[in-house]
């Protein structure tokens, strides 16, 4: 037993089989423990050091379930991304048009890009996404498939998963310079929400206006004489 199974004895993931995700063992704590230094201080915290020494453990502990670095970083990614789905899922409503939908996902995208600033850094950092690392590609290509199939019954006509992409860079573009203060000093904007929706109607076309309701035609004057008065006897 080593030094780490000797400190948790008993607990999962020190039991010889490595793993231990399902009861709490070392490889879920040190990502449990990776996902609150992020959201806490931002993703230039996660040395494997620290991340070790907040999960109580010896520094090269992290390297008996993640070999390298990026293999703990993207493990902490994809938390992010799971995260991240869920919330769309929870917003989401299938029954509304498929625009509506759009900009409910985008909202809460940039809604989560403002709330877990070091995660969304985290999750998008080119060096996890080409590395490939524990399948990171594939946990975040679900949710653009999902933007892209709603693209797709807004704009049949059109290549949807370029339309997915083109908008998804101007969300990206707009958490981005809105986080750094960019867009609040060219706009004075104290809302992304115009940008937003300056956004979809770019990509996706303007809202189509609401049908008018038939009005009632207002009712005749009534021009039918009225009784003759009588007249006073001479």
């Amino acid at each position: 037993m080593d030094e780490e199974c000797e400190k948790y004895d008993g607990e999962a993931g020190c039991d010889g089989d490595g793993d231990g995700d399902g009861g709490g063992g070392l490889r879920a704590r040190l990502v449990r423990v990776g996902v609150e230094l992020v959201n806490a201080e931002g993703a230039q915290a996660l040395s494997l050091r620290e991340i070790a020494r907040r999960a109580g453990v010896s520094h090269g502990a992290p390297r008996r379930h993640f070999p390298t670095h990026l293999d703990l970083l993207s493990a902490i990614a994809r938390q992010g991304f799971a995260e991240l789905a869920a919330r769309v899922a929870a917003d989401d409503r299938e029954t509304a048009p498929p625009r509506e939908r759009i900009a409910l996902l985008a909202g809460v995208y940039l809604d989560y890009a403002g709330a877990r600033r070091g995660m969304y850094e985290l999750m998008f950092r080119h060096d996890l996404l080409e590395s490939g690392r524990l399948g990171l590609r594939e946990t975040s290509l679900p949710l653009f498939a999902h933007l892209s199939g709603l693209v797709a019954r807004v704009r049949p006509g059109a290549d949807s998963v370029v339309v997915a992409g083109a908008l998804w860079a101007n969300l990206h573009g707009i958490a981005q310079l809105w986080h750094w203060g960019s867009l609040r000093l060219a706009t004075g904007a104290d809302d992304p929400a115009p940008l937003l929706a300056a956004t979809l109607d770019a990509h996706l076309g303007p809202v189509a206006p609401a049908p008018l309701r038939p009005v009632a035609p207002a009712p005749l004057p009534d021009t039918h004489p009225g009784p003759t008065p009588t007249e006073p006897a001479p």
